[in-house]
């Protein structure tokens, strides 16, 4: 077992002056003392989303964020098709800003971020007016921010895991946050370090087995400041995020070698069947930088609101692949070739860069029976460059402009939504690549120049308190995400496999329906269509020994999604329902059960896809000596079509079990855990392309894993550093924004 290293720095803060209204410091000493603590839910319903809070559930925040992530009931995450939240595909936003990555890229840097570093995720299900209608089906918001506190406070957070398939592996993460605020200013401090071991197994049909060594660290840095200035607010962010990763590989299966025939036509091939055995070492390296600005203008009338925010993202990849040796045996002689080392196979780079100024402005209106109005825009500019062995093959430029108008009002016990957001694209770029007689070729991508009008609209009756029927419509926009119009490999490559994105791909467009019934935040009912134009889809193919892996365009699809969720509390066997109706429970000091499922199916023209089934149970069970035993148990039945493919077996089929204890007056958490105890988590599919043969895959990383978290609040001397915020910080949004940004 290797020895981790602990890697913990962090930077001082900077402060500026500013003064208190002298009517401020006298409601000060009015109330000086009194709090609010406010008590968090595990899972919270709201009209247009579904909020998890990772930071009191020991079951979600041990690990890294994609590990809990894949916890989430309704949610469901493939390594060939990306993330689905009851049947709309994700769009992910950290701290209220777009990812602009997918599959193997974003699953890498959510692997390589610890899940004790996220406060909550928002599942936006149905993204109004000012929300960028490149949102797409649904929006999975991170927030990673905590409160900034009275004085300065200290958390550190800790987590070992290992696993023990065919050797030991060790994973651990380390992290801490630093808040501190007073009458003037506060600002925030988190810095962390994740190293991680793991394993996958791979097998591609008879054409490749593969068996990897995983070594994944991980460091990030999230700094945020706020300057009060009278009623409003100025907010810095900068964030870093640092990935540097190994993959070791030793692969073996067959393949075809395309040979000139000697003696005839220079144009005239043949083709040599080969079996191979092959040891390859591939290096990731990525670094993401975020810097925001924004500016809260607030006034007398606190539901009145001004805000600018400007912000600037640069992300660079850098992927290589070496070959250390590659023996090859010829079918037709079946005598071994001598050993060979092909060196370095794959050398590709990328650079994003993302600026970005939005403004936002909502003010109370007199309309029915009270409302409001929001108004904004946004300018956005992206520059995405690709380069393979010196080659720049892809330069690629979108610029957005959109202003957005939306009207909410009530009457009587319905609530009102209308808006439309208004987006003007202008994309365009080259690509370079070696043609079929391997000439360099430059072509120019298919431009995408239009304005488009995009509406939202939801009625909500509420049946009594708590309870409402809510009906949902928006249209949206989904962009090629980078990594799928990225033309380079930056994933292992065999000698018969080849990975490639598609530059031409078009934008998709989403018309999404939603009927829903919630009740007590907890317990719903709903059916949800997305109707998709030009949904971009990655395919698997097989063409005699070859396999290939790209990204298409589906013309024209849809996802069909029915989903119940219902809390059940254990004292339903002891309690009679009248009184548990009146019970207004905290769920970290009860017995329940949360049951979910789901049902989703994706209807593609020319492919008789059947619909398949999610399931999840959690439990929760308090001990003696509070002692909290959470389990979880996740399934996904097979025989159904996910896209261009079709699993053999579950995507999610795991049973995970936490046991939690607080000391020295909840200062200290500590939980012990397993993940995946029956190792019953496998991906294993059948592709189904629109083109080319089919090809059966499977995956298996090393999920069964066990190990320790620790939470710790490091004490303070000054009894005035709590975490509750005191009540005079409402007037400023304190309770909604912290130092971090979050959506608002």
């Amino acid at each position: 077992m290797k020895k981790t290293i602990i890697a913990l720095s962090f930077l001082g803060a900077v402060f500026t002056y500013a003064q208190e209204k002298t009517n401020n410091q006298v409601k000060e000493k009015e109330i000086e003392g009194v709090t609010i603590t406010k008590t968090k839910k595990a899972v919270e319903q709201k009209a247009d989303r579904t909020i998890f809070d990772f930071s009191e559930q020991p079951q979600l925040n041990n690990g890294n964020v994609l590990e809990g992530i894949k916890k989430l009931p309704g949610l469901v995450s493939t390594d060939i098709a990306g993330m689905m939240y009851q049947g709309k595909v994700l769009d992910v936003y950290l701290n209220a800003r777009p990812l602009n990555i997918t599959s193997n890229e974003l699953n890498s840097f959510l692997e390589g971020m610890p899940a004790n570093s996220v406060d909550r995720i928002e599942v936006i299900t149905q993204p109004g007016a000012e929300f960028p209608a490149t949102s797409g089906g649904a929006i999975m918001n991170i927030i990673t921010n905590k409160n900034a506190n009275k004085y300065l406070t200290a958390t550190y957070s800790g987590n070992y895991s290992f696993t023990n398939y065919d050797k030991f592996r060790s994973r651990t993460s380390n992290s801490l946050n630093l808040n501190a605020r007073n009458k003037i200013f506060g600002w925030q401090l988190n810095v962390g370090q994740n190293y991680r071991e793991s394993m996958l197994s791979g097998k591609q049909d008879d054409l490749l087995t593969s068996n990897t060594d995983r070594f994944g660290r991980g460091y990030f840095a999230k700094s945020g400041i706020t300057f009060d200035l009278g009623q409003d607010r100025l907010l810095l962010n900068y964030d870093i995020y640092h990935n540097n990763n190994d993959n070791y590989t030793l692969s073996d299966g067959i393949g075809e070698e395309k040979q000139q025939i000697p003696g005839s036509d220079p144009a005239a091939y043949t083709y040599r069947n080969f079996r191979f055995d092959a040891s390859d070492a591939a290096h990731t390296l990525t670094t993401r930088q975020e810097a925001v600005a924004t500016y809260q203008k607030r006034f007398t009338d606190k539901s009145q609101k001004l805000d600018f925010q400007f912000g600037y993202t640069r992300s660079n990849s850098k992927f290589a692949q070496d070959n250390i040796f590659r023996d090859k045996t010829y079918e037709d002689i079946n005598i071994p070739e001598p050993r060979i080392s092909l060196g370095n196979v794959l050398d590709n780079k990328s650079d994003m860069r993302i600026a970005n100024f939005k403004v936002d402005y909502s003010q109370p209106l007199n309309l029915l029976d009270g409302g409001k109005v929001s108004l904004g825009g946004l300018y956005e500019h992206q520059k995405f460059d690709t380069e393979s062995k010196g080659i720049t093959n892809l330069d690629y430029t979108r610029q957005t402009t959109s202003t957005y108008l939306e009207f909410q009002a009530k009457l009587k016990k319905f609530d009102f939504i209308l808006g439309t957001r208004a987006e003007n694209y202008d994309i365009s770029g080259i690509t370079r690549y070696y043609d079929k007689n391997n000439v360099l070729t430059e072509a120019d991508l298919i431009p995408f120049n239009k304005f488009k009008l995009f509406p939202n609209a939801s009625v909500q009756y509420n049946l009594m308190n708590q309870v409402y029927v809510a009906a949902n419509y928006n249209k949206k926009i989904s962009l090629p995400s980078i990594s799928a119009l990225n033309p380079n490999n930056v994933t292992f490559q065999g000698p018969n496999t080849q990975v490639t994105g598609n530059p031409n791909l078009q934008p998709t467009i989403f018309d999404n329906y939603e009927l829903k019934i919630s009740a007590f935040d907890y317990a719903f009912i709903g059916y949800s269509v997305s109707s998709a134009k030009n949904q971009v889809a990655q395919i698997i193919r097989k063409d005699g020994r070859n396999l290939f892996n790209e990204q298409i365009n589906i013309s024209d699809m849809r996802i069909h999604n029915f989903n119940v969720g219902l809390p059940v509390p254990f004292m339903i066997f002891s309690k009679p329902l009248s009184e548990i109706m009146k019970f207004n429970f905290n769920p970290d000091k009860i017995n329940f059960m949360y049951l979910y499922a789901g049902y989703q199916k994706h209807d593609i023209e020319n492919l008789n896809n059947k619909g398949f089934w999610i399931f999840n149970i959690m439990t929760q069970i308090i001990l003696p000596k509070d002692i909290k035993l959470t389990a979880n148990y996740s399934y996904l039945t097979p025989k159904a079509g996910y896209f261009y493919f079709t699993a053999e077996k579950p995507f999610n089929n795991s049973f995970d079990l936490t046991v939690t204890k607080k000391f020295m007056d909840n200062r200290l958490t500590v939980s012990i855990f397993a993940n995946d105890i029956f190792n019953g988590q496998v991906m294993q599919v059948r592709s189904n392309p629109p083109t080319g043969e089919s090809v059966y895959i499977k995956s298996k990383y090393d999920t069964r894993n066990f190990g320790l978290s620790v939470n710790y609040k490091i004490p303070t001397k000054n009894k005035l550093a709590k975490e509750d915020a005191n009540i005079l910080n409402q007037t400023k949004k304190e309770e909604s924004g912290g130092v971090m940004q979050q959506g608002q």
